[in-house]
């Protein structure tokens, strides 16, 4: 059980570790919330203590060059990351030379001083940003009802639907973020080891100002789920994420587990006749009420990369599965990769704005190990 860290008081005159600031927090907030898990601790508070509930906390990594790294976990079978760069911020100072070592690092004989870990309460710092209630999407503009839709069997061509699905191709950060809408400024502190993360949020230049402290706590030991590119068995890369977003919106919430097959190219083309075609890719979740089946098509416009080096098929829990959705939800590509042991990868490109112009892409992970009943397959 990890302790949390004695908040020792800030004199004046200390010089922070870290000093970050962003003048509009929503795509600071849209990559922490990529990974912000559904707050199942507020529906377990007639059974659990109400002192716990918040304690669902998440690894931070301050790096003095790359920026910070927000790893979530779950059931020690699913691992969240979300990469936040250091360009993403108007400013950016961290002071490798003020870095103390952590009590629980006291004892190693190296410190990296070029990093530091922390824990957080993950729901208790997005809470704090949005204070205000100006750091979320726009629901109007994230619900992707303006771009094409998943192909049913019975629907029309992609031609009758007109070039409504692709103007949304594009799917940039602007459809998210509203530009006449207020915003929160952050100025963000952190003092090092056992201090408390600081916020100041302001609203406007001319709005209420409201500080947040936010405190920290000595990090456990992550879960490692290394990927082993040389392993990788299926690597396919989505053209829009909707293409994703929505064959998982289309599955049964009450369904168990979800199911990924995938075949060679190859296998596919040389399907004999009276024998049913292989499919491409595959997903397909099952649960008590009977499955559903969606296959993707051999065309550029949905995959834009499809390598399969073999047969596969694997088995996912569905609730897991389902935590990427508000990562699909503001990314603009996705890429998929299993390793031939069932381990599944998503990596979710998100665009950000740099703030002297021009845009920057950041990313969120998941990774999620297959069920025991596949990784022999």
């Amino acid at each position: 059980m990890s302790q949390m860290m004695s908040q020792r008081s800030q004199p004046d005159e200390t010089k922070p570790l870290l000093t970050a600031s962003v003048h509009d927090v929503r795509y600071f907030t849209a990559l922490l919330r990529g990974i912000g898990f559904s707050n199942v601790s507020s529906l377990l508070q007639t059974t659990i203590d109400r002192s716990k509930v918040w304690l669902k906390r998440a690894s931070v990594t301050l790096t003095a060059s790359s920026g910070i790294t927000v790893t979530v976990e779950e059931a020690r079978t699913l691992l969240a990351t979300s990469y936040i760069y250091a360009d993403h911020f108007d400013e950016w100072l961290y002071n490798v030379d003020d870095l103390q070592a952590a009590p629980s690092q006291l004892s190693a004989p190296d410190v990296d001083r070029e990093s530091t870990s922390f824990e957080i309460p993950l729901n208790t710092l997005l809470e704090c940003l949005n204070i205000f209630g100006t750091a979320n999407i726009s629901s109007s503009n994230s619900t992707g009802s303006k771009h094409k839709q998943w192909r049913r069997a019975d629907d029309g061509s992609d031609d009758e639907r007109g070039d409504e699905g692709r103007r949304a191709n594009a799917n940039r950060i602007d459809q998210y973020f509203g530009s006449n809408e207020k915003r929160t400024s952050m100025r963000l502190t952190y003092a090092g080891p056992g201090h408390a993360l600081t916020l100041v949020l302001a609203e406007d230049s001319s709005g209420p100002t409201t500080t947040c402290e936010i405190s920290t706590f000595d990090p456990e030991p992550n879960l490692e789920l290394p990927f082993d590119a040389d392993q990788t068995v299926l690597k396919t890369i989505f053209k829009s994420s909707f293409w994703l977003r929505d064959a998982l919106s289309e599955l049964d919430p009450s369904c168990d587990k979800i199911i990924l097959i995938a075949n060679p190219v190859a296998d596919v083309q040389r399907a004999q006749r009276g024998v049913p075609a292989k499919p491409l890719f595959r997903i397909q979740g099952t649960g008590a009420f009977g499955s559903t089946e969606m296959d993707y098509p051999n065309d550029r416009e949905v995959l834009e990369t499809f390598e399969c080096s073999r047969s596969i098929s694997f088995s996912y829990r569905f609730a897991q599965i389902s935590r990427t959705l508000r990562a699909l939800q503001n990314s603009t590509k996705t890429s998929l990769r299993i390793e031939q042991d069932g381990l599944l990868s998503l990596q979710f490109l998100v665009p950000v704005p740099r703030p002297r112009g021009g845009m920057s892409d950041s990313f969120i992970e998941f990774r999620c190990l297959a069920l025991d009943d596949d990784v022999a397959h």
